[in-house]
């Protein structure tokens, strides 16, 4: 990272001053460190599922409905606490260390400026964080045996979090006191970077990337009673849904890299192309790591079913998409319960597809819009940046972005028999 930020001060060159750095990255991880900030072990991502037992555990201590009802998610394998919870049972030596825990891009905060802070929005997939109140729920911390003083301070996502420090500044190259504002995760960043509001529930985003996500804004903490989607607290203040398949292009990705090396992505998507709507009766579950919304299970694994002596290889390509879009709109139909979607932007490797992408908008029903530049996250770290030193007083004012096609339902393709197929297997 201090590289990256190195090489990227040499571009900008002495055409461009630098007036502030925002933070952005990878949700639920964990940093663990001691009581002289020094990292205690390997930090556990957000991907990592050996906290199986330790979910089991935090749901004997606290009820699940207690943590819907106060952290917007059930237990959640991927999530911070959960990390903790396994490191006092699988480490308990390294958790008799632990003075701090912080979220993956807070960890960088500290390593910039020294000083340890948090924001709503990634804090807010810790599985520990009231977001009503937007605060540490100590009620929950304690029932699972956790000291509330080792997470940090909360601030708003366009606030300050320090300053460059000396040494960083040496490192990096940018100015030595440069301000550092608390931004936010990928998913809420990403958002900010492309205009969306909290308060405009009409607008999302659906990435295919590995994973793939439906990020739907929601102007309050409003949960879904069963815990089937996902609710974080939004960067710009208000909240969002994230509808998540673990899967996603990555299931396609998988395709792929086992059964189809030689081809390159465009040939088998063109391939299935050729294949009928329903795939010829077979269906592809993408739970090949599990499985998020709306099941919420690790456990959960991939299958093909309904394969025949006449399936041939554009069937089972085709089913890998469908599978994908079949389970979008699993999460749509929760996320719709809480609110109205009618059109999102697109993200992510497989939204480069014009295939796929219109696959999904027939099976989901909505306006998708392929934008001619995916700036990330990062673009809405700098946004908050810019709004954290008074350049704006609303990051989102400040988004730009350019449709370059947009992908609607077309009524004769209709997905309905095989969406009954993927849900009846």
């Amino acid at each position: 990272s201090l590289l990256a930020l190195k090489e990227m001060v040499a571009k900008l060159g002495s055409n461009y001053s630098v007036t502030a750095l925002g933070l952005s990255g990878q949700m639920h991880g964990m940093v663990p460190l001691d009581a002289s900030g020094e990292v205690i072990r390997p930090a556990l991502l957000w991907n990592d599922q050996r906290t199986g037992e330790a979910v089991k555990t935090m749901e004997t201590k606290v009820p699940r409905s207690d943590f819907i009802q106060s952290t917007g998610n059930p237990a959640i394998t991927g999530f911070h606490a959960p990390k903790i919870v396994w490191m006092q049972e699988a480490e308990a030596e390294n958790f008799a260390k632990l003075r701090h825990s912080l979220l993956p891009k807070d960890y960088l905060g500290y390593v910039l400026t020294g000083e340890m802070v948090a924001e709503p929005s990634d804090a807010s997939g810790s599985n520990c964080f009231n977001l009503a109140k937007k605060e540490w729920d100590t009620d929950i911390l304690k029932a699972l045996g956790i000291d509330p003083s080792i997470f940090p301070n909360i601030i708003a996502s366009h606030e300050q979090t320090g300053t460059l420090t000396a040494d960083m500044a040496l490192a990096t190259d940018l100015p030595e006191g440069l301000p550092v504002i608390a931004g936010g995760g990928d998913n809420a960043a990403a958002a900010i970077g492309l205009g969306l509001s909290s308060s405009d529930t009409s607008l999302g985003t659906l990435s295919l990337g590995t994973s793939g996500v439906i990020f739907a804004p929601l102007t309050e903490a409003k949960p879904d009673p069963e815990g089937r989607v996902h609710l974080f607290c939004h960067a710009d203040g208000g909240y969002n849904l994230l509808g998540v398949t673990l899967s996603a292009a990555g299931s396609f990705q998988w395709y792929h890299d086992t059964f189809a090396p030689d081809h390159s992505f465009d040939y088998l998507t063109e391939l299935a192309s050729t294949s009928e709507i329903g795939s010829n009766g077979v269906c592809f579950k993408p739970y090949l790591s599990g499985e998020r919304t709306p099941h919420m299970n690790p456990d959960l694994r991939g299958s093909w079913t309904g394969l025949s002596l006449a399936t041939n290889q554009a069937d089972i390509v085709r089913s890998v998409l469908e599978g994908v879009a079949f389970s979008m709109a699993d999460a749509l139909d929760v996320i719709s319960n809480l609110t109205t979607l009618k059109t999102c932007l697109t993200a992510g490797g497989g939204a480069e597809s014009d295939m796929w992408l219109q696959m999904n908008a027939d099976v989901l029903g909505l306006k998708l819009e392929r934008l001619s530049q995916n700036q990330g996250a990062a673009y809405g770290a700098a946004l908050l940046a810019m709004q954290g030193v008074g350049v704006t007083d609303s990051a989102i004012k400040l988004a730009q972005r350019d449709t370059e096609k947009v992908f609607t339902a077309i009524q004769d393709n209709d997905y309905t028999n095989a969406l009954e197929n993927y849900r009846r297997n």
